[in-house]
């Protein structure tokens, strides 16, 4: 029986043991020490990386530099989705994201999966076939339009869909980018989107090494987690994920939910450094993943403004909560950054935004930052 804890905190406490874990007291000096890199830092649009990079590191200049470190890696891992991980991690990490069942491997699939069962081709079959093309396919940098072509040709019937607009059959999205990590696969930088061999490529997994080992960075650096958050951010069904939950990790009760964090980071939740702090983060930083939105945002129209459908904000967080969304674009050499107040902010956090949009105009490679407030 998982054990269980008398742990008992409230959303003000998780916020601030989330804001402590995921680096935004800016208290690690360099990139490859931050903990929100055991689970990746998600690439969305240029330059979302750099910026949840400046959140956290004392330099923002830093954050331009490990854009181009070859000690990290962009690569598609959790839910297929592409983030910036430490190059040495990857191995590891191949492993552990492998589908752990069949179930498994058609629920990471998500509507593809689904494709699958209706035409009787098994989902382990699907990743590992899919896997195997994907490495023989790419020895060099590639098009990512030339390696789905390429793989499609490869595959046996049933893997893609008929797309009506170019009139061809693609390999399934969801299937090219869970296999990629596997393959041994990277995302490049730029436009348009091109793959890449890892240096020392790997195998393509045989199966499941550690799926714990995957989980555990995110209860440590976004714990409390509930079950739904620990599987949406797998990929996978809640009790599938239940299955994967590391042996250490312990039952809280956490904003009056039933939730998850690893036994050595139960006094840390309990007694979370104060969040005295303003930062500007990304559409889809770390801190803004969690399933439970409203843990994050308690009131539902901001909520709405700050996660949409298309052309997420970002989000401005002050002192444990998030308290404004902001946009930015480039305006006569400078960035143009907007806010919005969800509530109004005193001059001195203003102060401090301007401080902040500073640091993400040099995180992005330009000159300074104008902000305005909408």
């Amino acid at each position: 029986m998982r054990p269980m804890s008398t742990l008992d905190v409230d959303r003000a406490q998780v916020m601030a043991y989330r804001i402590a874990a995921t680096g935004l007291h800016r208290d690690q000096g360099k990139a490859a020490d931050l903990a929100v890199l055991d689970i990746g830092v998600q690439q969305t649009v240029p330059g979302s990386v750099a910026t949840s990079l400046a959140a956290r590191l004392p330099a923002a200049t830093d954050a331009v530099a490990a854009n181009d470190d070859p000690d990290f890696t962009v690569a598609w891992t959790y839910r297929g989705a592409a983030h910036l991980m430490r190059t040495a991690d990857l191995p590891a990490l191949a492993r552990d994201l492998w589908p752990v069942s069949e179930d498994d491997a058609i629920a990471r699939l998500a509507g593809a999966g689904i494709m699958f069962r209706k035409t009787g081709i098994a989902g382990l079959d699907a990743w590992r076939t899919a896997a195997t093309a994907m490495r023989k396919i790419v020895k060099n940098e590639m098009v990512k339009g030339d390696v789905s072509t390429a793989i499609t040709k490869a595959l046996p019937d049933g893997y893609g869909y008929a797309c009506r607009s170019c009139k061809a059959t693609h390999i399934y999205g969801s299937l090219f980018q869970a296999v990629a990590l596997g393959a041994g696969v990277q995302v490049r930088s730029g436009s348009p989107t091109t793959l890449a061999p890892v240096p020392k490529r790997w195998a393509v997994p045989k199966g499941p090494d550690r799926p714990d080992r995957a989980v555990r960075p995110y209860l440590h650096v976004l714990g409390p987690a509930t079950m739904n958050e620990i599987a949406a951010f797998l990929g996978t069904t809640q009790k599938l994920a239940r299955t994967m939950l590391p042996d250490d990790a312990v039952e809280v009760r956490a904003d009056g939910r039933k939730a998850y964090v690893l036994e050595s980071d139960v006094d840390a939740v309990r007694k979370p450094p104060e969040p005295d702090l303003v930062r500007l983060l990304p559409p889809f930083d770390p801190l803004l993943q969690p399933r439970e939105r409203e843990l994050i945002v308690p009131d539902e129209a901001q909520r709405k403004n700050l996660w949409r459908m298309i052309g997420n904000p970002g989000a401005i967080v002050v002192d444990g909560d998030v308290l404004g969304a902001w946009k930015a674009k480039l305006a006569r050499k400078r960035l143009a950054v907007t806010v919005e107040e969800f509530v109004p902010l005193p001059r001195t956090v203003k102060k401090k935004i301007e401080q902040e949009a500073d640091r993400v105009a040099v995180a992005r490679g330009i000159e300074g930052a104008d902000v305005s407030y909408g």
